[in-house]
């Protein structure tokens, strides 16, 4: 018997010989996966550098585990079988591979979306389909997601006999309890059902204008059990799924972003109109956030003191609108104290004179 042959068969030179062994296989593992990876980002450089970096860049950090741990098992079956702690290392092994599969798989799926999701271009004026396709494919994302880690989690526990022992004597009473679970998480079920019910109707959109609990904003995200709306003013209206299910809300985006705008105001009966639309006309004819489709004044009420006129002019989308409102009711109160000063609405007082007796 050599001298390495006696090392191997003392218990704890052969437990420093293994550890050393994988520390530098793992050294040389580590090396080699950069490598790789450095010629990986070079290729990617060539078609869609932006993509393909991203991809590798999620992707690394799980893979790199993932050998890591295969190493780990090798080693530890060659050199650390025989001893007691052996059952133990193993168990935890089994499960970081379980884990890191799981975070591989999760990485994997987000690569495919990001990948499909960069084929969308939502920064055009008619986006309409990509914003549909857009809040559809992030919804189920999360389902997917949100499904590997129930499944992730439940393998590991099934690695551990105590709880495989367990699981097969609740079965008996599975009924039962899942009546008993049904009633307790109803609502949590009925809000991922609701998600999954948007992800598929899609009363809204990402990127959606809409006007909920009185304030005007768009839909920043969408998850399974809640939605964020990114309101005029850089705050943010978080609020249940369920919300679009069972309440009314108003959507100015939900076939087409064109949408009509009003600008209401109140004069003088003296105000002659025809001459406010001319200057109306003037001011849309050359305006950047006009579309061209409508704009109009009309008397759309009468009471005693004024008359009120509604200013109608139409845009690409609510932000442009918004910009062009402003713009006309502006240039239109300053056309009207420039040239008709007397024709705002006012109140006339009449003085009564009496004659002394």
């Amino acid at each position: 018997m050599n001298f390495i042959e006696r090392l191997m068969s003392q218990e704890p030179y052969r437990i420093l010989i293994g550890m050393g062994l994988f520390l530098l296989s793992s050294l040389l593992l580590y090396l080699i996966y950069q490598r790789v990876i450095s010629v990986l980002k070079r290729k990617s450089l060539i078609r869609k550098p932006a993509v393909n970096s991203f991809v590798i860049d999620i992707l690394k950090i799980p893979v790199l585990w993932l050998l890591l741990w295969i190493l780990f098992k090798i080693f530890s079956h060659s050199f650390i079988s025989e001893t007691p702690v052996f059952s133990t290392l193993m168990s935890i092994n089994n499960i970081l591979l379980i884990l890191t599969v799981g975070w591989l798989v999760i990485k994997i799926v987000k690569a495919f979306f990001y990948y499909w999701l960069n084929k969308l271009d939502i920064h055009t004026a008619d986006n309409l389909n990509a914003r549909r396709s857009l809040t559809r494919m992030k919804i189920f994302e999360n389902i997917i997601v949100a499904t590997i880690v129930v499944v992730v989690l439940g393998i590991c526990l099934m690695t551990f006999e105590q709880v495989r022992s367990i699981g097969v004597s609740l079965l008996t009473s599975a009924g039962i309890a899942g009546i008993i679970v049904g009633f307790a998480a109803q609502k949590s079920i009925a809000t991922v059902l609701a998600g999954v019910q948007i992800a598929i109707t899609q009363p809204i959109r990402l990127d959606d204008v809409v006007i909920v609990e009185g304030e005007w904003g768009r839909i920043e995200e969408i998850t399974l059990t809640y939605v964020v709306v990114k309101i005029w003013d850089e705050r943010r209206l978080i609020l249940p799924v369920t919300y679009f299910i069972e309440k009314p809300f108003q959507n100015w985006t939900r076939s087409t972003a064109e949408i009509l705008g009003t600008v209401f105001l109140y004069v003088d009966y003296a105000l002659p109109v025809d001459a406010l639309r001319s200057r109306l006309t003037e001011i849309v004819q050359h305006h950047p956030k006009w579309d061209g489709r409508v704009a109009n004044i009309q008397v759309t009420d009468t009471k005693e003191r004024y008359k009120e006129l509604r200013v109608l002019v139409s845009s690409k989308d609510a932000s442009l609108n918004w910009d062009l409102r402003v713009d006309v009711r502006e240039q239109l109160l300053d056309f009207i104290q420039q040239n008709y000063p007397g024709c705002f609405a006012q109140m006339r007082v009449q003085k009564l004179h009496t004659e002394s007796l």
